[in-house]
């Protein structure tokens, strides 16, 4: 199962001579959820950027189902924390921008159904056809989490997606993403700050380190989620293993990963 993304010996230098990470290697597996956490400035945003294609790496190669990364793909969904919506077009048609460019060859009623069908997944049928000055922000997230999934990507990578919402809203969109991977099987690669975000999703942490002036920034620690797959927010803490695990990450982050 390992090997559908390979990142072999990622490197991003700004200045020359001083990396804010390298020699980044590892793997995800076809439908597999991988969150990656670290402090600010530890380059988790620099290797998503260079998974997607909006950015190069100063050294080192990815390879996503047996070919190399080369730029922006349509195999490759991404969602920032702001949601990038087109102002002037409602959410039907600034979802039917993308999957009429992934599919040019479809018909009208095929995009109309393709887009109907993950508005529905994230609660906003009977938001469709208003623009995104007529939404929450938590509703312009749904709609950037259902154009991504409706194009059908190989993979989904996000940016902290959640980052700007407040709690509650949060929390109804990560059990609405879940839902989704789960029915889809989507691979994921996300970027978060939240410990409880990252166990709630992952199958996979990746715990990142800083650079110091010793040594360059990069992937210290990958942690396998033990607990199970059907976990719930509400029943996460009562879960045997939570409280380890949240320990651990914590642990890392504030005593290890700058050190």
């Amino acid at each position: 199962m390992r090997g559908f993304l390979k990142i072999e010996g990622l490197a991003k230098s700004f200045t020359p001579g001083q990396p804010v990470f390298a020699d980044v290697s590892f793997e995800i597996a076809r439908g597999e959820f991988v969150c990656i956490i670290g402090h600010s400035g530890c380059g988790k945003t620099s290797i998503l950027n260079v998974l997607a294609g909006l950015d190069t790496a100063s050294a080192g190669h990815v390879f996503m189902d047996g070919r190399e990364i080369g730029g922006p793909s349509l195999e490759r969904g991404v969602v920032f924390q702001s949601h990038a919506l087109m102002p002037w077009l409602t959410v039907r048609k600034n979802i039917a921008f993308a999957v009429a460019s992934r599919w040019p060859q479809w018909s009208r009623t095929q995009i109309d159904a393709q887009v109907e069908k993950f508005v529905a997944m994230v609660g906003l049928t009977a938001a469709i056809d208003k623009k995104p000055s007529e939404l929450s922000g938590g509703m312009k997230q749904r709609v950037g989490i259902a154009r991504a999934f409706a194009i059908a990507p190989k993979m989904l990578l996000l940016d902290e997606p959640f980052g700007a919402l407040d709690a509650l809203t949060r929390g109804s969109i990560q059990d609405e993403l879940m839902a989704i991977v789960r029915q889809t099987q989507q691979t994921v690669f996300m970027i978060t700050h939240d410990v409880d975000e990252a166990i709630l999703l992952a199958d996979r942490i990746l715990l990142m380190r800083n650079a110091t002036p010793q040594r360059s920034g990069g992937i210290a620690h990958a942690v396998i989620n033990p607990l199970p797959k059907s976990r719930t927010r509400a029943g996460l803490h009562h879960l045997d293993g939570y409280y380890e695990l949240r320990n651990h990450i914590v642990d890392f982050l504030v005593h290890r990963s700058t050190t």
